[in-house]
């Protein structure tokens, strides 16, 4: 049972890399517990997307005759949105097996043991491969609020099947999950509360654009900021305010979402030797523990916890692997929030360039300026676009928007950032009109 390399865990990391091993003529050995596609594809990124969308449907019908088209009495009928969740994860499951077939790679199911460098066990039998990936992700953490044990009281993953649209939700995070969940529900007319312990929501997103954000969800969403859940008392989620005032509120459903733990127990990591700590598995550049020959990658290195963060890391463990120079660059990732209205950004925000060091101009327009924008969403659409440069040297540090199909925008940024070219290097760059994603070009000119 000798492999080129084992990996361990399915997720983007994991069949993405290991695809891309076996294209190059590698023997790979791909273990997974549960599911093909990890908890991005079963419990994560795609169904939360798929129902998303479907509110997303339901909005747009009920807004139509804004623009001309007349409907009838608008229904969302939830086990239908959920029946086309389960056939959206159902066929990209078989898509992923496919792909490891046509490839070569061996699937193995069941819970896998690190042995050290070469060896791991799956059931009884050991597995030796010249190197091991762990790409074991994570898992919605749940702190020890009283109360917190109740059936009402779901994570993620939980509320992704739940059976009946509740009339009221209280979220506890406002993170990403917890927006894009607050999101969809709001719009299917539930009453929503965030309960958030920082003073303000999504903590890694520019706090002009979040201050903007929040107000373009008023009236959708009731915020929370700056305090603290202290127990779950049946339906009625108790909390102090940042003064000190103690207050509840009763809801159907309470959504945990206050972050997410690396999955690092029950797998010999500790007797391998390996290094972690709660954070996750300790690497360099190239993705190596400090374990030869064993590499991580993903949500369990508590890098960077996206999806396509996981597959670069994959990539670069790869390059690694076949004696190519590579390293994982965290300058550049894109992120985005899928909800209604989007939000998106990659690299610095103001106040992050602040820290580093630069000296910061920065420019901000609406994204009304753009005529697709204005034609698709009418002049009570919300979104901005805002560019963060280094004033002395002109070369771009971040943009963050939101508003529109940011998501399907900013992977360009992450293009001009990592060839760190300079406002007027983007100036000459020809946008196609009318986009949205032009208005990222006029902003520039606002420098």
């Amino acid at each position: 049972m000798n492999y080129d390399i084992i990996i361990i865990g399915a997720g983007p990391g994991g069949y993405e890399m290991a695809e891309r091993a076996a294209h190059k003529g590698k023997k790979v050995l791909l273990v997974e517990k549960a599911n093909l596609g990890g908890v991005c594809l079963n419990h994560g990124c795609i169904p939360t997307k798929t129902l998303l969308n479907s509110a997303k449907h339901y909005v747009h019908a009920k807004e139509a005759p804004e623009f001309g088209v007349t409907t009838g009495e608008v229904q969302f009928d939830l086990s239908v949105a959920m029946g086309w969740k389960k056939d959206v994860i159902q066929t990209l499951r078989g898509g992923i097996a496919g792909m490891m077939k046509k490839n070569q790679v061996e699937t193995l199911f069941g819970e896998a043991k690190l042995l050290g460098s070469r060896k791991v066990q799956v059931g009884d039998t050991v597995y030796e491969g010249d190197n091991v990936v762990i790409a074991t992700g994570g898992s919605p953490f749940v702190p020890p609020i009283p109360g917190a044990d109740q059936p009402h009281v779901m994570t993620s993953k939980e509320i992704l099947n739940v059976e009946e649209m509740p009339k009221s939700l209280v979220v506890i995070g406002g993170g990403v999950i917890g927006i894009e969940f607050a999101s969809f529900f709001s719009s299917l007319g539930v009453k929503v509360d965030i309960i958030e312990m920082l003073d303000e929501i999504i903590p890694f997103m520019d706090n002009e654009q979040a201050v903007a954000f929040r107000k373009a969800l008023k009236g959708k969403i009731d915020f929370n900021l700056g305090c603290r859940v202290t127990a779950i008392d049946g339906h009625n989620v108790k909390y102090t305010t940042k003064g000190g005032e103690e207050k509840s509120i009763n809801a159907d459903i309470v959504l945990m979402s206050v972050g997410r733990s690396p999955n690092l127990s029950g797998m010999g990591f500790d007797e391998a030797k390996l290094d972690f700590d709660r954070v996750g598995i300790k690497t360099d550049a190239q993705q190596r523990t400090n374990l030869p020959n064993v590499f991580a990658i993903g949500d369990v290195t508590g890098k960077s916890q996206l999806a396509h963060s996981a597959t670069r890391m994959g990539e670069v463990a790869l390059n690694t692997i076949l004696g190519k120079k590579d390293k994982f660059r965290t300058n550049a990732i894109p992120w985005v929030v899928y909800s209604m209205p989007e939000i998106a950004g990659c690299g610095m925000t103001e106040e992050q360039a602040k820290e580093a060091g630069h000296t910061v101009e920065s420019a901000s327009l609406p994204l009304l300026m753009s005529g697709r924008f204005l034609a698709e969403n009418g002049k009570k659409g919300a979104g901005s676009v805002k560019v963060v440069v280094d004033a002395e040297t002109r070369v771009l540090l971040g943009v963050h928007m939101f508003g529109g199909i940011c998501s399907e925008i900013i992977w360009g940024v992450a293009a001009l950032i990592e060839a760190e070219l300079r406002v007027e290097d983007i100036q000459e760059i020809v946008f196609p009109h009318p986009t949205v994603g032009e208005v990222i070009r006029s902003t520039m000119f606002q420098l």
